[in-house]
């Protein structure tokens, strides 16, 4: 299948109006954004990415696949093919993967899914003689989490600045956190794991994690309080982390802390967004408060995206761009010191329900979408 070129929209103005204070728009003929149509026909994608230096895009479908976008077509044969090991549906599902640094001599990549029995698991894989085909048969089980119930599985593998891997996992389910997990250090669940793949067998706690010692905290553990984070992501040129933690009732937040902000507490269950969750008082002298929030009669849940770092929109860089999965908006911030500046609002047309981001090897951004549509962000030009 061809791609599709699709220009949908090009309206700049936005949450504060349509001043050019951010410096979107107005320069090089650029009169806003809009988005193109990389690849169609996929079954719930959720997740984009690339290894380094390489121009393919390998999307995750939901049901178990990885696809191949290759030189505007999308490869019928996927790349990787683990459906009848995962349990896919409703927040379950083959939700990540994350490209080994060293991928280009070691072959390694690494899968976040939910298993048959309903629990997590990340595994690593290899690909094979053929650059397009990974060895379904060559998985190596890095780390299994039991889930409780059947949604907040989080679901996020990337590869931090510091060559450790990141974890992303939900609070494990159910309504207002009834078990405690996203204040409780002693679960892996609701919290953000730190872990290094090449130090041990599966891996090895790096030893400046802020629980490697506590003896009532786990010490892959490098941050917490997270309902389900969906989801995180690095700013190459910063560092910062920024994550989208999808709210319960009433408030959605992205987060925004340095990459070594090691022990962060993110609030859930005390607080929704920069609100007290279940009292009228809560204490957030030790917590980490989102930069950015928004209440649901704007949306219904949060969907993270990424910091744009890439070349073909020069006045979007340093923008983080992030959407809602029931309203499909198109948001755009920077974030300066932790506080959110230059908030703007794109129509870019009808995304459908926004699934999630993605990032190639390049730095430019996607959309993924329930339509089964994956979208790249593009400058859209006079006339």
């Amino acid at each position: 299948m061809s791609a599709t070129l699709t220009i949908l929209s090009l309206c700049v103005c936005g949450l504060t109006g349509c001043s050019d204070s951010s410096g979107l728009g107005g320069g090089n003929g650029e009169t806003g954004l809009a988005v193109e149509v990389v690849a169609e026909g996929l079954s719930s994608p959720l997740y984009l990415t690339a290894p380094s230096g390489d121009s393919r895009l390998f999307i995750v479908e939901q049901v178990g696949r990885v696809r191949i976008v290759e030189n505007g077509e999308l490869l019928d044969m996927p790349f990787l093919d683990i459906s009848d090991r995962v349990l896919s549906g409703g927040e379950r599902g083959l939700l990540s993967i994350a490209f080994h640094p060293d991928y280009a001599s070691n072959g390694y990549f690494y899968a976040s899914y939910t298993d048959v029995n309903g629990d997590t698991g990340v595994e690593r894989y290899s690909v094979t003689g053929d650059p397009d085909i990974a060895d379904p048969n060559s998985d190596k089980l890095i780390l299994s989490v039991e889930q409780p119930f059947g949604n907040h599985n989080g679901g996020v593998v990337v590869f931090g600045p510091d060559g450790m891997l990141y974890v992303g996992l939900g609070d494990g389910g159910r309504g207002g956190d009834p078990l405690g997990h996203g204040q409780t250090r002693s679960t892996l669940l609701g919290a953000l794991l730190r872990i290094d793949v090449d130090g041990g067998d599966p891996f090895a706690v790096p030893p400046d994690n802020t629980f490697v010692d506590d003896p009532d905290g786990r010490g892959e553990i490098w941050a917490f309080g997270l309902r389900n984070p969906w989801r995180f992501s690095f700013d190459w040129e910063t560092d910062d982390l920024y994550m989208a933690d999808v709210g319960q009732n009433r408030w959605e937040e992205v987060n925004v802390v340095p990459a070594d902000s090691g022990g962060a507490n993110y609030g859930w269950n005390l607080m929704e967004g920069a609100h007290c969750f279940a009292d009228d008082f809560c204490d957030v002298a030790d917590l980490v408060l989102p930069a950015v929030e928004y209440g649901h009669g704007e949306g219904c849940s949060v969907t993270g995206g990424y910091v744009y770092r890439g070349d073909a929109i020069p006045s979007a860089r340093g923008h983080y761009f992030y959407s809602d999965y029931c309203t499909g908006f198109l948001r755009s911030v920077r974030v300066i010191d932790g506080t959110a500046v230059d908030e703007r609002s794109w129509n870019v047309g009808a995304l459908g329900n926004v699934l999630s981001f993605g990032e190639d090897a390049d730095g430019e951004l996607y959309i993924l979408s329930s339509n089964g549509r994956a979208y790249r962000l593009v400058a859209a030009k006079e006339g």
